[in-house]
């Protein structure tokens, strides 16, 4: 086994918008994640499975780097990762009015892409790429 860290040739990041509270940030990176598996299968590793042979769901094969910035910080990364036609999952402050999914899904559709309120985005893709969506912001301390 190689002690040398593997690095990757994609990148996942996850950008908060800076003003969330603690549990905010830890539920929008979470639903923001959660899409990406979905789509692009290949960020998707192989199951686990402990010594007794219990097994455990497969994770993310690489990490997840998680940035935060401003507002508008967010809304710049938005149009650059649309413009770069990268994978992508966006959390707007909508959603933490709404209990489920087909009301999350309904205040999204109901704002023009210009007025989304951002509040998290997650971006999938080559590390250039994802490094120029993410151009402003500071990894999350």
């Amino acid at each position: 086994m190689s002690t040398e860290p593997l690095r990757f040739d994609t990148k996942i990041a996850v950008l908060l918008r800076e003003d969330l509270a603690p549990w905010q940030r830890l539920n929008v990176t979470a639903f923001l994640v959660s899409g990406l598996g979905t789509r692009v299968p290949e960020v998707i590793g192989d199951p686990y499975e402990d010594a007794d042979g219990v097994p455990y769901l497969p994770m993310f094969r690489q990490p997840v780097l998680v940035f935060e910035g401003a507002k508008e910080t967010l809304t710049t990364a938005h149009a650059r990762a649309l413009s770069r036609a990268l994978p992508r999952a966006l959390f707007t402050s909508d959603l933490f009015t709404t209990g489920n999914d087909h009301d999350n899904r309904a205040a999204v559709r109901a704002v023009p892409t210009a007025q989304l309120d951002l509040v998290g985005l997650a971006v999938y893709g080559p590390r250039n790429a994802v490094d120029k969506v993410v151009k402003g912001a500071r990894m999350h301390p």
